[in-house]
This record gives structure tokens, sequence and C-alpha cells, in this order.
């Protein structure tokens, strides 16, 4: 009888051990996401400071996109913004041919004017073709340079598959991208907070009231975290979605292309975001760096600081954050002449063996070589001062 106890007692230590170990795997939360589980042709999820991919499904196919096309013009607008070439006050004249737009659209009559503040919105929450041809008007006087400006920064971007025919998306030969390319864009245009100030709109009003609009992201009201983008549906592109979300200081981009309904689209969106939150986490990079300052060899001044350029934050997987390890390599000295920005050094990131970021270590200032000349100025001003 005893023999029996003791057996239930060992079997039953067994099986709260292996429930322990199961209840800790399962508060890690990491779950896979295969190609299966998402429905549309193509997609990509990616870190939405680093860029760096998470998921990708055909993510390089080439595709219609449809109003996806507006995260390149909302860009170049807030760009606009930006430089001050134009201000949300400014008053947009709607023309006959912005007018003629047809799809989604506020109505707009040709001479009928409206701030660019509300063509901003009607291009970002209604997804208006006509407001966005009157805003790429308003900013480089016609459609066709507007047009010629989104294919300049698509390749300043490194968008190698995307070639813009219009502003808006409306189908037409040749209006092509990639589920890549738009995650690219929409890195880009977050990094402009002002956006959100119109993406994250659910439901508002223009014409003082006249005419109201709703967002097309129903993600908005169902998605914690949620942030914008833009969705679009025509017959070449299907339903699109670019759909951006922030937790715990983490952003991520969602595109999905060619999903077969809208609500295929805002679930494939979804599955993606759920899976980098879950699995993904960011560590900060900023305070890695030990040296201060560089010797000057031969210069007007003995040294100069040092800083490390364009750091900020690094995606890793949840767990790993303890585990990256810092290596600095810098210069004993620099000899002048330099200017500022020089490169003298190296941090690399590390987890375990893995490089996974490396950031230049360089001058925070310049410095002029040593003469006589320079030296005689300076005694010259010291003498002048007694």
């Amino acid at each position: 009888m005893l023999n029996i106890k003791n057996k239930l007692l060992k079997t039953l230590s067994l099986f709260l051990s292996i429930l322990m170990t199961l209840m800790a795997f399962s508060s890690v939360s990491v779950f896979a996401l295969s190609e299966d589980d998402i429905t549309s042709p193509s997609a990509v999820l990616i870190e939405g400071d680093s860029g760096k991919i998470l998921y990708d499904k055909n993510s390089h196919d080439i595709r219609a996109c449809a109003s996806i096309t507006k995260v390149m013009t909302l860009l170049l607008v807030m760009e606009a913004l930006d430089s001050g070439k134009i201000s949300l006050d400014d008053t947009v004249t709607a023309s006959a041919h912005a007018a003629s737009m047809g799809g989604s659209d506020i109505w707009l009559e040709e001479g009928e004017q409206m701030s660019v503040d509300d063509m901003i919105k009607a291009t970002a929450v209604a997804s208006a073709n006509d407001a966005a041809v009157a805003l790429a008007e308003f900013v480089s006087g016609s459609e066709d340079d507007f047009v010629a400006q989104m294919n300049n920064k698509a390749k300043e971007l490194g968008m190698n598959d995307t070639t813009f025919k219009n502003c808006n998306g409306l189908d037409e030969e040749g209006h092509l991208t990639s589920a890549y390319d738009v995650a690219l864009m929409s890195k880009e245009l977050i990094k402009h907070d002002k956006i959100f100030d119109y993406t994250s709109i659910w439901i508002d009003n223009l014409r003082g009231g006249e005419t109201q609009i709703v967002n097309t992201n129903k993600l908005l009201k169902s998605y914690d975290g949620i942030t914008g983008l833009k969705t679009g549906t025509t017959g070449d592109a299907g339903s699109c979605i670019s759909a951006t979300a922030e937790r715990d200081g983490m952003k991520l981009i969602a595109v999905v292309l060619g999903a077969d309904t809208g609500t295929n689209r805002f679930k494939d969106a979804a599955a993606l975001l759920d899976y980098g939150f879950a699995n993904y986490e960011t560590s900060d990079l900023k305070g890695k760096l030990t040296s201060d300052n560089i010797k000057v060899n031969k210069g007007m001044v003995d040294s100069v600081g040092v800083e490390c350029s364009d750091i900020g934050s690094i995606v890793v997987k949840k767990g790993e954050k303890e585990s990256i390890s810092v290596e600095e390599n810098i210069e004993e000295s620099i000899e002048a002449p330099f200017k500022k920005g020089t490169k003298v050094g190296l941090l690399t990131f590390k987890l375990g063996d893995e490089i996974i970021d490396k950031k230049d270590i360089v001058t925070k200032e310049g410095a002029d070589k040593i003469s006589f000349s320079s030296v005689l100025s300076i005694l010259m001003s010291s003498l002048l001062k007694l």
C-alpha cells in the first residue's frame, strides 16, 4: 500500500513539474506564423525604427496597391510642410482634373477651396482620390510633376520594385509596387509624428460639418495600439493595407497586398501585428559608448568629443535582450585636420557570436591643423586682450 502511495506521489510530482514547465514556456508568449496562416498572397512585417523584417511572404512580388499609393503622397506632403514650402492653413483650390477623379472621393467641385489641413484629412481618413490630386497639384504644380517626385523618392528609399503612375492609386497600367516597398515608404512616413493626427481619426467632418468622413481602417476600432496607416481596394489590387501599431515603445508595420476580401485584409494584418508583439521587443542601445573623447595630434586642440552616430534601439526576440554584448573599438588618437563627424571607431552589438548591429563612433567637432600662422594669430589675440 505504501509503495502505491509513493508511486502516486511521484507521478503527481512529475505531472506538476511538466505543468510548471509548460506554464513557463507559455508565459514567453511565443508562437509561430506560417505562410498558410496569412491568406493574402503577399505580406511583410517589419519593425518601424530599424526596418528589420520579422515576417515575409512573397514581399517582393510586384503588384498593384490601390490607395496604399497615398502613403507616398502623404509623405511628400509632410516633407513640404516640414520644409516650409506649404502650411496647414494654406488654401488649396480644386482643379478640373482633381475634381474629375472617380472611386472614393469627397466630391470636390472645380474651383472649390479647402485648407491643406482638410485636404490631408480627406486623403488620410476618407482615402479621397480627388483630395490627393488637389494636394499633389498644390505641392508640385501638376500631378505629373508630383508623380515624378514620388518616383524619385522611391529610388531614394530603395523601393526597387515600385513605379508610380499617379498619386492616388487608381488602377493604371504600370502603376506597381511590392509589400516590401510599401513597408519602406510607410516606415519613412511615420517618422513624421504629425501624420498620426490624421490616421488615428475614426469619424470627422469637412465643409463646416456638411460632409462626414469615416476612416477606412477598421483596425482603429478593434486593435490595441493601432496608429494607422492606410487601406486600399481596387479591381487590380484586391484589398490592401499598411497597418502601423505601437506597444511598449516598439513600432510595427504590417503590409498586406491582394487579399480577397476586406475582412481577410484586416485579419491578416492583425495576425502579423500579434505575431510581432508576442515574439519581439526592442532593446535601447543608447548609453553603450564608454569613451568621451579622443586625443588630437598636430591640431589646434588637444582632444575632441566623440559620439555614436544614429544610435537608438534594436529589435530582438523576447528573452534575448539581456544577452546582448557590446564591443567598442576606437582609435587612440586622430591627426588634424579633420571635419566634424569623422569616423574614429565602431560599436558592435552581438547576440552570442552573431553580429546584430554596428554603429560608427564619430567626432563631435572638427579640428584644424596647427600652423605657425594660427599660433601667431592666437598669440596676437591674447596680447590685444591684455
